[in-house]
């Protein structure tokens, strides 16, 4: 196991039924290193720990007047010297490695899961606890993992101090042998509140950085409806019970560090005045007397790591639980596929629904729920939120594709993509079948005044690809990221494109520009749009409307308007008072006679429906209509 063996090929299948367990998990797979490193802890501890034994030799010596004696124990002080500054050299070094590679282990797992679920993450995770499982919690995770194998070396050191102290002095060796287990376990009836505390300040932690995560998110929406203030009140509030919790954790592992240091007084005090006694009664020597003394306080330096891994443990245990949680989620649907790694082309066909996208050609979905449409594009890219009967591509199943082939064939671009941080090339250079150049895609999703914003934003830019995009495009508006974001979809070039509510956030000139940008460009290829505005359903070839769940009319935008009441209520937002006056008009006026002359039927009155429905305010979207038509 090195460093530069990461990122791993393949990180592994985590055990994620709880959070010991994933910890238990971690460890197994990094059994060398932990091996390695709990050799060189060995080394390091037992040398500290021959040190006594060392001094109380010299000490002897000295008082016997022996040279020869004084001399070996000096070149034994050299060798215990040099063998405790290359264990804890190459101990930190394995430790060090066993954390780095644990928390980058642990990283993949998290960004192989991400991909793997894509949208539907965010929906069964806050996006705030996806943040803390990636950053802190990794950094808690990693901590435990390479403080084991230290605190197994210095256990396995304790142990083999207190049976030498039996057999090098017995009379002494009982009291150190019967002292140690209770400086060792004397804090295991405390770690079970630091543990609930330490807890609670992580959850208190995690929900701070959800609401930091959303603020930031929304910081454009709480500016225009002055919600700052609100806002920044409540993160205050919450970072206050972060401190709070802090503080309480923080006075529970103060007291146990406390415990861990009068404890070994009190042994070491016991020592003494025992050993002191036996002296008297010349039962051990003065050198014997000095080495156990010398013993006892050198072990306070591998019990500190009986400390360590008790806190290391609390903190990680919550932080493995939310990864473990985070990492068990899973795909409806299997990512290795049961089919050959091929890209299917032809009809889009959901059996559930009865949609069908013609191949080739461009088909406008309208739902009456968004979050409905959400989750029927997220289907017809072979991501559904359930399992159930899957969407076919030409004849075959997208369920029993492999998931890159499936995301090859179909690219689903939902309501709300994200732009990264980093120049418009990088942004815009991204898997594509090359026939669409970046201009051309720039150009149908009327990307001008972007590119000019983005330079004028930018020093010593003359290039728009150069320009720089903060993170997440909070520089442009809702409207410039969209554009940019159906840039990005349409330089992709997929088989099947499907889009929901691209132009949601543009103006209605704009969007007629796009519309007929996006047809031009994607002639000839099979595009699918969820939208409810007029100027794209005008120019779609096929319009299809979904209610509860199936098809309910198809047909051409101009035609539905005319013919389907369900259809022109949710396109035109009519109501259902609206759409009774205006059947009633139509009536009256279908049934009005139509013989004379002209001039006598234009001077015939109006019926008083008509006359209301005409006086009635209109809607943008029968303006939008009026305007394509």
């Amino acid at each position: 196991m090195q460093i530069q063996d990461l990122p791993y090929s393949d990180p592994g299948v985590p055990d994620a039924r709880s959070g010991p367990r994933f910890l238990w998990w971690l460890g197994r797979n990094q059994l060398g290193g932990q091996l390695k490193a709990l050799a060189w802890g060995l080394l390091h501890f037992v040398s500290v720990a021959a040190l006594p034994f060392c001094v109380g030799l010299a000490v002897q010596a000295v008082v016997d007047r022996s040279g020869t004696r004084l001399a070996l124990t000096g070149g034994l002080l050299v060798l215990c010297g040099t063998a405790i500054a290359v264990g804890d050299t190459f101990l930190h070094r394995a430790a060090v490695t066993n954390w780095i590679t644990a928390a980058a282990r642990v990283q993949q797992l998290l960004a192989r899961k991400a991909t793997q679920l894509g949208s539907a993450l965010t929906r069964r995770v806050a996006a705030g606890e996806v943040v803390a499982v990636s950053t802190g919690d990794v950094e808690k995770i990693g901590w435990f993992v390479e403080a084991v194998s230290r605190f197994t070396a210095a256990a396995l050191t304790v142990v083999v101090v207190g049976v030498a102290l039996l057999f090098y002095l017995p009379a002494l060796g009982w009291v150190v042998a019967a002292g140690l287990p209770l400086v060792a376990l004397s804090v295991l009836p405390l770690l079970p509140r630091a543990t609930r505390r330490a807890d609670f300040q992580r959850a208190k932690a995690g929900r701070a950085t959800e609401l930091a995560s959303d603020t930031v998110a929304g910081l454009r929406v709480l500016r225009g409806i002055g919600g700052e203030d609100l806002f920044l009140d409540r993160y205050r509030r919450a970072s206050q019970e972060v401190r709070h919790a802090a503080v309480r954790s923080a006075r529970m592992w103060s007291l146990i560090s406390a415990i861990q240091v009068l404890l070994p007084g009190l042994l070491l005090i016991a020592v003494v005045w025992h050993g002191v006694h036996l002296a008297r009664q010349g039962r051990v020597t003065v050198g014997e007397l000095v080495t156990v003394y010398s013993a006892v306080m050198i072990l306070n330096y591998p019990l500190q790591h009986f400390t360590e891994i008790a806190m290391a443990y609390s903190f990680s245990r919550p932080s493995a639980k939310r990864a473990a949680r985070v990492l068990s989620l899973d795909r409806a649907t299997d990512t290795g596929g049961s089919r050959a790694d091929t890209v299917p082309a032809g009809d889009l066909y959901d059996p559930a629904t009865g949609l069908l996208a013609p191949a080739g050609r461009l088909t406008a979905v309208v739902c009456g729920d968004p979050d409905a449409a959400g989750l029927l594009a997220e289907r017809l890219g072979g991501h559904p939120a359930e399992a159930g009967t899957s969407v076919l591509l030409g004849g075959v199943p997208l369920d029993e594709l492999p998931l890159d082939a499936a995301r090859t064939a179909v690219l689903v671009q939902d309501k709300d993509p994200v732009l990264l941080s980093g120049s418009l090339r990088e942004l815009l250079d991204v898997p594509a079948s090359g026939t669409v150049r970046a201009e051309d895609a720039l150009a149908a999703a009327q990307c001008a005044d972007v590119l000019d914003a983005l330079v004028q934003g930018s020093l010593d830019v003359t290039d728009p690809l150069d320009a720089r995009i903060t993170e997440r495009g909070r520089s442009l508006s809702g409207g410039q990221r969209q554009r940019l974001a159906l840039a990005r979809s349409l330089i992709t070039d997929p088989g099947v494109l499907v889009l929901d509510e691209p132009t949601s956030a543009v103006d209605s000139h704009t969007e007629a520009r796009i519309a007929e940008g996006v047809r031009a460009l994607r002639s000839g290829r099979t595009t699918v749009v969820f939208t409810s505005s007029p100027l794209l359903l005008d120019r779609a070839d096929r319009v299809v409307l979904v209610l509860d769940g199936e098809v309910v009319a198809v047909g051409v935008h101009r035609e539905l308007v005319r013919t389907e009441r369900r259809y022109r209520s949710v396109v035109t937002r009519e109501t259902d008072d609206e759409a009774a006056l205006q059947g009633a008009a139509l009536e009256e006026h279908e049934a009005a006679p139509r013989g004379g002359a002209p001039e006598e039927n234009e001077a015939a009155p109006r019926s008083r429906a008509l006359e209301e429905h005409e006086a009635a305010p209109r809607s943008r979207a029968l303006e939008e209509i009026e305007e394509s038509a």
